[in-house]
C-alpha cells in the first residue's frame, strides 16, 4: 500500500449505518484514517437533515474529500453534496445495492477492502466522471451519479418503500412480484436531444452507470466519462415475457431482445402520467422532468480505470 500524504477528510456516517449488521463501520474506518496520519472531522448526526447541514458546513470549507458511509442513499447524498464544487468524493458502502461502487470498481461487498482502496486512491488525482443533472416541473434540480429510474422499476422502489419486510435486497424483488399483478405499458413522451420519441414501455432508466438494484445491468454499455446518458426502454410485455426476460438483466443480456431499446443522449425531457422518477434509488419527483449529463461534475476516489475498456455487450442496439 502506498503511503497516502496527510489530507483533510471530512466523513459522512449514515444514521442507520451504526446498527445492525454494519455498526461500527464509520468509526473503524475514522480511526484507520487518523492513524494514517490524516485530519478526520467525522459527522456522527442522528438525523439526515442534520447530517446535510453540517456536511455543507464542512464542504464550503473546501476539505481534500467527502467521504460518505452507507448505501446508494448515502452515495446520492453524497454526489449532491459535491458536485460541481470539485470536492472529491470517497465511497465505503455499506448498504444492500451498492451500484455507484460496483460501477467505479470499489469492493462492495468488503469494506476493509473499500477502505483500503480509498487509502490507496487518495494518493492520486481523483478521477473526473459525469453526473446527471435532474429539473423537476417545479424547477427542483437533484443530481445523481448512476442511474435514474422512471417506470416499472420506480414503481417497485414505491412499493418496496412502504414495507418494513423483509430486510435487504430480497424485499425489493417480493415488491416486483407484487407489482406484476398489475403490470401494465406506460405510455411515454421522450424528447432526447431534439428527437421525440413516443413509446409505451414498462421500464424506463437512464443510466451515467450501468445498473440499479443490487448489480442489475440495466444500461450495461454505460460509461461514467463519454459526456452520455444511456436511456433503456423496455417495451410492451406480457407477464410471462417479463419473467423470462428479468433474468437476463443481471448479466446485461437483455438489450439483444427487440423489445429493448437504448438510445444515447446529452439532453432528455420525459413526461407519463403517475410515474415518479427515483435518482440512484432515491424517491425525487413525480414526471415530467427534464435531464442533462454535466461531463466532468464530479471528482471520486476510486480505482484507476484499466487499459482495455470492455467490450460492448453482445447483441447492444444503442444508437446516438
Amino acid at each position: 500500500m502506498t503511503q497516502t500524504s496527510p489530507k483533510r477528510l471530512v466523513v459522512a456516517i449514515n444514521p442507520s449505518a451504526r446498527f445492525g449488521a454494519n455498526k461500527g463501520v464509520g468509526s473503524t474506518m475514522v480511526d484507520k484514517l487518523r492513524g494514517l496520519g490524516h485530519d478526520v472531522v467525522d459527522l456522527l448526526e442522528p438525523s439526515y437533515a442534520e447530517l446535510i447541514a453540517s456536511a455543507k458546513r464542512e464542504i464550503a470549507t473546501k476539505p481534500d474529500a467527502l467521504i460518505v458511509v452507507g448505501g446508494d442513499g448515502m452515495v446520492n447524498l453524497g454526489v449532491n453534496l459535491v458536485a460541481g464544487t470539485g470536492v472529491p468524493l470517497g465511497l465505503i458502502p455499506a448498504g444492500t445495492g451498492n451500484d455507484m461502487a460496483r460501477v467505479l470498481g470499489i469492493p462492495h461487498e468488503n469494506q476493509s477492502a473499500a477502505l483500503e482502496v480509498l487509502i490507496e486512491a487518495l494518493n492520486y488525482p481523483a478521477r473526473v466522471i459525469d453526473a446527471g443533472l435532474v429539473t423537476d416541473a417545479k424547477g427542483e434540480t437533484r443530481w445523481f451519479g448512476c442511474m435514474l429510474s422512471a417506470g416499472f422499476d420506480s414503481r417497485v422502489n414505491e412499493r418496496a418503500n412502504t414495507w418494513r419486510h423483509p430486510k435487504g435486497a430480497s424485499r425489493y424483488t417480493f415488491a416486483m412480484l407484487r407489482e406484476l399483478v398489475t403490470l401494465k405499458p406506460i405510455q411515454y413522451k421522450i424528447i432526447h436531444d431534439g428527437n421525440t420519441l413516443d413509446a409505451a414501455g414498462l421500464m424506463m432508466s437512464v443510466g451515467n452507470g450501468v445498473s440499479l438494484g443490487g448489480g442489475m445491468k440495466v444500461t450495461p454499455n454505460a460509461i461514467v466519462d463519454d459526456g452520455l446518458l444511456d436511456i433503456l426502454v423496455v417495451g410492451p410485455l406480457s407477464r410471462f415475457s417479463f419473467l423470462r426476460i428479468f433474468p437476463r438483466v443481471f448479466a446485461g443480456t437483455h438489450i439483444s431482445d427487440p423489445r429493448v431499446s437504448i438510445i444515447k443522449a446529452k439532453k432528455i425531457h420525459i413526461e407519463a402520467a403517475d410515474v415518479v422518477a427515483y435518482t440512484d434509488g432515491e424517491r425525487f419527483a413525480a414526471l415530467p422532468i427534464d435531464i442533462e449529463v454535466k461531463s466532468g461534475a464530479l471528482q471520486v476516489f476510486a480505482p484507476p480505470v484499466t487499459a482495455e475498456e470492455p467490450a460492448p455487450t453482445k447483441g447492444a442496439k444503442a444508437t446516438k
